[in-house]
């Protein structure tokens, strides 16, 4: 291992590095929610609501729902500053169980799934021009999907830096498209063109359900807003620049969300924007004439960059997952040159082409949204437990009572209702939810047999030479403000007050059994964190 370095200047261990300034914190968050939904799916909305006005002040509930989400999770992203987001959270509060149930729906359905309908939503765009009179070839489609994910895999692997230059330039780029849009549709209404908006609020639907289903359309185009909490110890001032970055970026979103809305209504009749399948693209061969192509390059630009944010922060959560015991060890590995989680890149990236393989993908997204509503009500619920179980941990963001309580309040309200309104979609959630209940007392409770052992390391070594990888260093040193006690330890060591350390056998080492040590740890320090 190399030598851990007092010096950050000269610091040469092999761990993540906090590459990750304020700007580039805005851009992963605007570059992963400006994905394809705004372009591609924003009638679902206005399918769900009935009427224009309606969706209007769904697009804007969304956004105010997204940012009180994003302040809940900028405290506990500073009070747990680990990588990992939901996990992180989930493991430290919860424990052992919950969080890796988590981690499995992620791992086998939520994001590999998730970046491969991105992947192909870009692809359609792409080949759309070259097919002006029929639906592009699904094997064209799909196989340039694949490229793409294959050379935003590479680019991960390759270097932090070449990944977030990517990400900030295709994320200034999809916000371009849509000021395009914004100001054509403002042109176009201010030519007198007010028919669409004479009467915004009729026809509105007044059944929950369906104003549930509203906010599930809209609350899907803010999907992203937590993702920057994946990548959390590579972020820069992690307690100035999380709530800065989250502060910029969902007022932003919002309005821009809003006032692109507000232009598809300008000049498109409800009735059209139901018809359509890709509303950008509608909207352009309506108002942008010969220039009408720009709309695809826009599309495209927007889900390759969300594709690359996506890629980026869910290899840290199960990066993280795998340093914590609850993945193969093999996915905890870091090249040793360029200091990216490579083996866990790769084998996110399989995962996500195993899923351009079938078209049942979509309906399997629908299924897992609702597993993923509920994990995050579970992490709001974390912070209210820990504001009332450890009222004495340093907290350098602090955020109202009252927000997440009715953060809380309204996720449980948007988790409950779909029990009773698509009661197979929730089953099929569950299923998946409960299939991970099995495969972790087999992965991370049974003791392995030796030819197991040894087979397992025979393959950590393979991987180690292959990717030219090892464990991450271990940083023993003083608990600072910055730093919050983990549940689990990166590599089978504990930190206690007096500067020792307790080993753990790495190989038989049981996360349960890491978290005790843990939190016997904190309980000796009475629960607060050291200042340097």
């Amino acid at each position: 291992m190399a030598e851990v370095s007092k010096n950050e200047g000269n610091d040469t261990s092999t761990k993540l590095k906090r590459n990750l300034g304020l700007f580039d914190g805005v851009s992963i968050i605007v570059g992963i929610i400006v994905g394809s939904g705004i372009f591609v799916s924003p009638k679902g909305v206005l399918l769900y609501s009935g009427s224009i006005g309606l969706a209007l002040v769904v697009w804007i509930l969304s956004g105010f729902l997204s940012l009180i989400g994003a302040l809940c999770y900028a405290e506990l992203g500073t009070m747990i500053p680990q990588s990992g987001g939901d996990y992180a959270y989930i493991l430290t509060t919860f424990g052992s169980l919950p969080a890796f149930l988590y981690l499995w729906s992620a791992l086998i359905i939520i994001m590999p799934a998730g970046n491969a309908i991105t992947a192909l939503t870009f692809a359609n765009y792409v080949l759309e021009p070259f097919y002006p009179e029929c639906e592009p070839p699904d094997s064209a489609v799909r196989l340039l999907a694949a490229l793409v994910i294959s050379l935003l895999t590479a680019v991960n692997c390759h270097n932090v830096k070449w990944t977030t230059k990517i990400q900030d330039v295709f994320s200034v780029t999809k916000v371009l498209a849509l000021l395009v849009i914004i100001v054509a549709g403002l042109i176009f209404l201010g030519l007198g063109n007010i028919q669409n908006l004479e009467s915004p609020f009729q026809d509105s639907k007044t059944d929950p359900g369906q104003i549930v289903l509203a906010f599930y359309s809209g609350l899907f185009s803010f999907a992203g807003w937590n993702y920057l909490n994946f990548v959390t110890e590579e972020l820069n001032e992690p307690n100035k620049n999380l709530p800065r970055a989250i502060a910029i970026s969902l007022p932003l979103v919002t309005l821009i969300y809003l006032l692109a809305n507000f232009a598809y209504f300008t000049v498109l009749s409800p009735t059209e924007l139901l018809a359509s399948n890709a509303v950008a693209v509608s909207f352009g061969r309506r108002l942008l004439g010969s220039m009408a192509w720009i709309m695809p390059v826009f599309v495209a630009c927007s889900t390759f960059g969300a594709v690359n944010g996506g890629i980026f922060a869910s290899s840290r959560l199960f990066f993280v997952g795998a340093r914590n015991g609850h993945m193969p060890k093999l996915m905890a590995f870091l090249n040793i040159t360029q200091l990216t989680p490579v083996p866990c890149l790769i084998i996110l990236g399989i995962i996500t082409l195993a899923m351009l393989t079938t078209s049942n993908v979509f309906v399997l997204i629908n299924y897992a949204s609702f597993v993923e509503s509920t994990f995050i009500t579970m992490s709001v619920g974390a912070l209210l437990f820990l504001r009332y179980k450890q009222p004495n941990w340093v907290r350098p963001i602090k955020v109202n009572i009252l927000l997440p309580i009715t953060f809380f309040i309204l996720c449980s309200i948007l988790v409950c209702v779909p029990i009773f309104t698509q009661p197979k979609d929730v089953g099929f959630g569950l299923i998946i939810v409960a299939s991970g209940i099995p495969a972790y007392f087999i992965f991370c409770k049974a003791k392995r047999p030796q030819w197991m052992k040894n087979m397992v390391s025979s393959i950590e070594i393979f991987v180690q030479k292959l990717c030219l990888a090892v464990e991450e260093d271990e940083e023993i040193e003083e608990k600072s403000a910055d730093a919050m006690p983990e549940s689990a330890d990166n590599g089978g060591r504990i930190a206690n007050n007096g500067g020792e350390t307790a080993d753990l056998d790495k190989e038989t080492a049981d996360p349960d059994e890491i978290i005790k040590l843990k939190d016997e740890s904190q309980d000796e320090s009475n629960g607060r964190l050291h200042q340097d």
